[in-house]
């Protein structure tokens, strides 16, 4: 057999030109692109981000010694929630 693409001599069977790397046939599979998606682990930590951001101007605008009990712990729990959200993200 000759390579198509230098005319060097090759073996009947071979599957590439050992002097020039061209391949004898066609391949008979080729691959599919990857497809392009979002970056979840991003989306996720900007939302988490922005939650805490909101959430620390509220407390930071209430009087200082008046921030009520329950508000403090809503905020420990949006925090809890977003960085659980984010391992799971992150996790998949």
């Amino acid at each position: 057999m000759i390579c198509r693409n230098c005319g060097t001599e090759i073996a009947d069977k071979a599957l590439i030109c050992y002097r020039c790397g061209t391949a004898t046939t066609e391949a008979k599979f080729k691959p599919t692109a990857p497809k392009q998606r979002l970056s979840l682990p991003l989306v996720a930590s900007v939302i988490v981000l922005v939650l805490m951001v909101i959430g620390a101007l509220y407390i930071g605008r209430t009087v200082p010694g008046d921030t009520p009990r329950l508000l403090g712990w809503v905020a420990v729990a949006v925090v809890a929630v977003g960085v659980a959200i984010l391992a799971y993200v992150r996790r998949r």
